[in-house]
C-alpha cells in the first residue's frame, strides 16, 4: 500500500461512514414519524422507547442498507476524484487501471468482512431487542397476528424424529405447561406406542419434560400393553422455545443457531424451510454483494463524463435498484414455488457479476 492508496482508501471508508450516519439519521426520523401513535401507546419514556427499540432497529438498517452505502459512498468520492481529473493524472504516470483498483478492492473486501461478521453474530443480537419490541407492543394489537386458526388455542403437533411424534393442546408459554400432551410412535405406517400425560410441564431443574396421570399404550404382535402412572419424566428432544410462534426467529438466530435449527428441523421432517435457508446463505451472499457493487461503483464513476457526479449517481441508483427487484424476485421465487433457496441467495450476484465485468472490460484505462 503506497501513499495514494491510502489517500483513496481514506476518502472510501469516510465517505462510507458519513453516508452510514447520515442515512441512519434520516431512517430513524422517518420511522419514528410512522410510529409515533405506537409509541405513544406503549407508555414507554423516550429513553426507554431508545433502549428497548432503536438499540435493535439501527444494527438492522445498517445490515439492510450496508450494500447500499457502500455503492453510494463509492461512486460519490469517485466521481468527485474524476471531476477534478484526479483519475486521469493517477492513469498518466503510469500506474495501471488494475493498479488504481487495489484500495477500493481493499476497502470492498474490509466492508465485506464487517458485514459479514456482522450478519452472523452481531445483528442477530440486535434483532432480538428490536423483534421483541415489536411482538411485545405492536403485535399484539394487530388482528392479523394474532388469530387463531382453529378453536384450540396454542395447540401443537410435532415431528421429533423419524417415527415419534408429540402433541400438545393449550400450550402457555409463560409456564411452559399444557393441558393435554401425548406422544406417539410409528413404525410401518402402524401405531405402535402412544403416551398421554395431563397435564404436561417442562421441568426446569431436569431440563425435561414431566407428566401427570400418565397412560402409556404399547402394541406388538402380542397384543396392547396398557399402564397407568402418577408422574413420569420424558428426556425428548424438544425445547419450550420450539413452541412459540416467533414470526422473527430466522432473524434473531445466529448463523450456527440457524443452521443447527434448520437441520434438526429437516431431521423431523419439518416442511417450509425454505425462508430459513434463503436468510442461512443470504448473510454471505449480501458480503459478497458489498465486494461487487464496491468494483461496479469506482467503474462507473472512474469515468469522466459530461454529466458529471449527477450523471453517475443516476446510473448507480438504476443499477441498485435492478439489483434490490432481482434479490426480491429470486426470494419470492425460493420461498413460494421450488426455485433453489442456494441459488435464490446468489443468483443476483451472479448476474451482476457478469454486468461488473463487463462494465470493466468497457471502462477506458
Amino acid at each position: 500500500m503506497m501513499k495514494l492508496d491510502w489517500y483513496i482508501l481514506k476518502k472510501f471508508l469516510v465517505t462510507f461512514f458519513f453516508c452510514l450516519l447520515l442515512f441512519t439519521a434520516i431512517a430513524v426520523a422517518v420511522d419514528s414519524s410512522e410510529k409515533t401513535d405506537e409509541f405513544v401507546k406503549t407508555g414507554l419514556s423516550t429513553s426507554q422507547i431508545i433502549q428497548e427499540y432503536y438499540l435493535g432497529f439501527v444494527p438492522w438498517i445498517w445490515s439492510l442498507l450496508f450494500p447500499l452505502f457502500v455503492f453510494i459512498a463509492v461512486i460519490f468520492f469517485t466521481s468527485k476524484m474524476a471531476t477534478r481529473s484526479e483519475i486521469i493524472a493517477i492513469l498518466a504516470s503510469g500506474t495501471s487501471y488494475n493498479r488504481f483498483l487495489r484500495p477500493y478492492i481493499v476497502g470492498g473486501l474490509l466492508l465485506s468482512l464487517m458485514l459479514w461478521l456482522g450478519s452472523r453474530y452481531l445483528v442477530p443480537k440486535a434483532n432480538v431487542i428490536k423483534s421483541n419490541f415489536q411482538a411485545n407492543y405492536f403485535d399484539k394489537n394487530d388482528p392479523t397476528k394474532n388469530r387463531q386458526e382453529t378453536n384450540c388455542y396454542n395447540c401443537f403437533y410435532l415431528r421429533i424424529d423419524t417415527n415419534t411424534y408429540i402433541g400438545l393442546k393449550n400450550y402457555d408459554t409463560a409456564a411452559k405447561s399444557a393441558s393435554t400432551f401425548f406422544l406417539e410412535r410409528v413404525r410401518d405406517n402402524k401405531m405402535i406406542y402412544n403416551l398421554r400425560g395431563t397435564p404436561g410441564a417442562w421441568d426446569t431443574a431436569t431440563k425435561k419434560w414431566k407428566l401427570r396421570n400418565v397412560i402409556e399404550r404399547k402394541v406388538d404382535s402380542t397384543g396392547e400393553t396398557v399402564k397407568r402412572y402418577d408422574s413420569m419424566v420424558l428426556n425428548i428432544s424438544l425445547k419450550p422455545y420450539e413452541l412459540r410462534k416467533d414470526d422473527y426467529m430466522k432473524d434473531k438466530l445466529t448463523t450456527p443457531e440457524l443452521v443447527s435449527f434448520i437441520n434438526r428441523e429437516e431431521a423431523r421432517g419439518t416442511e417450509g424451510l425454505s425462508a430459513l435457508k434463503v436468510e442461512r446463505y443470504r448473510r454471505t451472499a449480501t458480503a459478497f454483494t458489498v465486494f461487487l457493487l464496491t468494483m461496479i461503483g469506482v467503474v462507473i464513476a472512474s469515468r469522466r463524463t459530461r454529466g458529471g457526479s449527477g450523471m453517475h449517481l443516476a446510473m448507480g441508483i438504476t443499477i441498485a435498484a435492478l439489483f434490490i427487484v432481482a434479490d426480491r424476485f429470486s426470494t419470492v421465487f425460493a420461498t413460494k414455488g421450488n426455485f433453489p433457496p442456494l441459488l435464490a441467495a446468489w443468483l443476483p450476484n451472479i448476474v451482476f457479476a457478469f454486468v461488473a465485468w463487463r462494465l470493466y472490460k468497457k471502462t477506458p484505462k
